[in-house]
């Protein structure tokens, strides 16, 4: 193989060597002329592709079977998660925010700022809670603790920019409404406790 560069990088022509059909004696001579300055490192990666792994083909024990058996059943089963690392909102598809926020009677940025963790938790009614976690198929609970989780990186919605965006500080329920072009009665509405 031949490199189109000058002056190759040593990673390059190790690469290049890696790739060749055939590892014998010619090929490395070849590149040994070509490239003596990485003789040391082109005869090191000559013996490691040249070495023959031996393979044990004997059949297995009873206890070698077993302890495959084992961490086969315990790599099948399904992890046992916390309510902490479920996010109910984590995996929602666009129409599936459409379907919630219309559920709602909220619009999609709304349950957007949720998804993000930018809304604090203690300004937000225990009612519209319970509503917003019936229609997710959640817990209050679960939900409280997604939402007053940490945003992190992974929450910020990316763009095209010169500086990282930021998640921003979290804002009360009520601003976000108002910010989302909601009505004043349906604030009101959406304010109101029916404990």
């Amino acid at each position: 193989m031949t490199l189109d560069n000058t002056k190759p990088t040593l990673e390059e022509v190790l690469d290049a060597y890696a790739v060749e059909a055939v590892h014998d004696r010619a090929t490395l001579e070849n590149y040994l002329r070509d490239y003596p300055q990485f003789a040391e490192e082109l005869v090191e990666l000559s013996r490691e592709v040249s070495r023959v792994v031996e393979y044990d083909e004997s059949p297995l024990s009873a206890t070698e079977e077993a302890l495959i058996e084992k961490a086969w059943q315990n790599h099948a089963q399904p992890v046992a998660r916390s309510a902490d690392e479920i996010d109910p909102l984590a995996n929602l598809s666009v129409p599936q925010l459409r379907e919630v926020a219309h559920q709602l009677g909220v619009p999609r940025q709304v349950i957007t700022a949720f998804r993000e963790r930018r809304v604090k938790l203690e300004s937000v009614p225990n009612s519209f809670l319970a509503a917003f976690a019936r229609v997710l198929s959640c817990t209050v609970d679960l939900l409280s603790s997604v939402v007053s989780a940490p945003s992190g990186p992974g929450f910020s919605r990316s763009y095209k920019a010169d500086i990282k965006p930021n998640a921003g500080e979290a804002i009360s329920f009520e601003k976000l409404l108002i910010d989302a072009g909601v009505s004043e009665a349906k604030r009101s509405e959406l304010l109101a406790e029916d404990d």
